[in-house]
């Protein structure tokens, strides 16, 4: 497995007057191998954006290293730049008043792309993107999809390999998001490696070969999409609609049941804690009479949940 990004042992720490310092990391440890899509998820203050923020150099590490496709973020700073694309969501770092075009030949020009090189590159990313027809429109009137898409852009020109996409798709429409997570698998395909920071738990599924959960400067979980769900499978849920009041404290009562509630209206939820209870719970339901049922694994976004709690489904980094 060839490396795109290692981390070890890293941890970053903030000065508070009058107080301790405050610890953004604590310990991280990650290996990204090269050409893997690794999601990036936590609430508010978890240490997201101050790990992405080293990795691209705009930070440094208080303890331990990290490297970006075998460069160092402190001894090797200008080779990580040319190595890394960082793609923000929103506005930030978009030239309004100028053309796509205007805003990808700046950007070019400040990689040292002379000019044969920079008008074929610009040319390129904007096809690429889907902006070709728009490419000489200010970008002042752009969609948020569109401006995404010229974000996009912008990080590529370097010809990274390795790119950062924070919250890629913040504030878009589906058909927009739908386009852009389209653009991130074609990514994938040509070999990159990227890290996504998201607050989307089917964009992390769809598009991710790994998720990492982070929380309060740690970090909690890093395994595929499936294996977390694995992880709290035995946990499984059981959604059953009609259920009599008196079934359900029949139900509430096994052994092996974790859990009985109202998932929508109508229909009842029970958490289970092993496959036999699973098993029982739908065979007391069917013996009652009861045949509208389902038997699911937990969501991505149930694992979060179950990982983190509530207080983490706030946007923001």
């Amino acid at each position: 497995m060839t490396e795109a990004i290692g981390i070890r042992g890293l941890t970053r720490s903030y000065a508070v007057k009058g107080k301790p310092d405050f610890m953004a990391l604590k310990g991280i440890d990650l290996t990204v191998p090269q050409g893997e899509v690794h999601a990036l998820l936590g609430p508010n203050g978890a240490g997201k954006t101050t790990l992405c923020r080293i990795l691209s150099t705009v930070l440094l590490p208080s303890t331990g290293t990290v490297t970006v496709l075998g460069h160092d973020v402190v001894k090797e700073a200008e080779r990580v730049k040319q190595s890394l694309g960082v793609v923000f969501g929103g506005d930030r770092g978009l030239y309004n008043r100028l053309s796509a075009r205007e805003n990808l030949n700046f950007w070019a020009s400040l990689y040292g792309l002379r000019r044969t090189e920079r008008r074929r590159r610009v040319g390129e990313l904007l096809d690429r993107v889907g902006l070709t027809n728009r490419a000489d429109e200010r970008v002042q009137g752009f969609s948020r999809g569109m401006k995404q898409r010229l974000h996009l852009a912008r990080g590529l020109v370097s010809d990274p390999g390795v790119l950062i996409l924070d919250e890629p798709t913040v504030g878009m429409d589906p058909v927009a998001a739908r386009d852009f997570r389209e653009l991130v698998r074609e990514l994938r395909a040509d070999g990159r490696t990227i890290l996504m920071t998201t607050h989307d738990m089917a964009e992390a599924a769809e598009l991710s070969d790994r998720v990492s959960f982070i929380d309060d400067g740690h970090l909690a979980l890093t395994e595929s999409p499936d294996t977390v769900g694995n992880i709290v499978s035995s946990r499984e849920r059981v959604d059953a609609r009609g259920v009599p009041e008196e079934l359900r404290t029949r139900l509430a009562g096994l052994v092996g049941v974790a859990a009985v509630s109202e998932a929508e209206s109508g229909v009842l939820r029970i958490e289970t804690e092993n496959p036999g209870t699973t098993r029982e719970v739908l065979m007391t339901l069917v013996a009652a009479g009861v045949t509208d049922v389902s038997r699911n694994r937990p969501s991505l976004e149930e694992v979060y949940l179950h990982l983190i709690g509530r207080r983490g489904m706030a946007v923001g980094g």
